[in-house]
């Protein structure tokens, strides 16, 4: 049977991030892929340029179109712009659970530019956190929700990984991409559990919807294997093989995207 994934963000015309990154990644990863768009963003690889919020009855309406038809064996969230948004989410995931459901905190696009207001991630944190399977903040993204200053060791990190936790979140995968060290660690943090996952630094400019492609392939890949801490790292070695590869692209003048199609060409 396959395994059908729903991407529930906004969009990148640039085709690195956003909705446009989740469907590669989903489709990389041999998953049938369903969306709902939560805003039109005009961006590339510069940066952001606008962003158009779509209404949230209209947001309602399609996250009913696909749940009330199609059987979803996983969900990954990303952007979502602003507090209605988060409320609609949280609603429908309450009305229609799913199994698996992986929250990509998006707070800052790779350029820079603000992707979340500041009362969106409070309600975030209230409504979202404690209903969805596991979250995947960014260093930046973990210190905003703790409402504290970024992590500069692995030290501080594992301790907001388990304040995060003690928040009522399910299990979060704490990124460490933003130390500056060699290593690129990312710590797992469940209520079973604490697990490091390392991978070197790829020596590439292109890096434009890691977070993105990273978060969807968590998504894809949970159905098919027993727990996060088997899942997790086989989306890390897909990411890895989609940032070694993506100097073989040349796509824009700013900050290029992965290779989600490394493995074909």
């Amino acid at each position: 049977m396959s395994i059908h994934s729903l991407t529930i963000a906004g969009t990148d015309p640039s085709g690195g991030a956003g909705i446009q990154a989740d469907l590669k990644t989903f489709s990389a990863l041999g998953v049938y892929g369903t969306t709902v768009i939560t805003a039109l963003v005009a961006q590339n690889t510069t940066g952001v340029q606008a962003v158009y919020d779509i209404d949230p009855s209209f947001l309602a309406t399609q996250l009913e179109s696909v749940l009330s038809d199609v059987r979803i064996d996983s969900i990954k969230i990303g952007m979502l712009s602003n507090v209605a948004n988060v409320k609609v989410v949280a609603e429908m995931l309450q009305r229609y659970p799913v199994p698996y459901t992986v929250l990509d905190t998006v707070m800052l696009a790779k350029s820079g530019d603000p992707l979340l207001s500041e009362e969106a991630a409070t309600v975030m944190t209230e409504l979202l956190l404690p209903v969805v399977s596991l979250i995947t903040p960014n260093l930046p993204e973990a210190a905003a929700l703790l409402k504290c200053s970024s992590a500069e060791t692995e030290d501080e990190m594992l301790q907001q990984g388990r304040k995060l936790l003690s928040m009522g979140c399910q299990a979060i995968l704490l990124k460490g991409g933003h130390l500056a060290d060699g290593e690129s660690p990312d710590w797992l943090f469940t209520p079973e559990g604490e697990w490091r996952f390392t991978a070197s630094r790829v020596n590439t400019h292109n890096t434009h919807g890691t977070g993105c492609t990273l978060s969807a392939a968590l998504a894809a890949l949970r159905p098919r294997y027993e727990d996060w801490q088997s899942t997790v790292p086989v989306a890390k070695a897909y990411l890895q093989n989609a940032l070694v590869q993506a100097d073989k692209l040349d796509v824009g003048k700013g900050i290029g995207p992965v290779h989600h199609f490394h493995q074909w060409w």
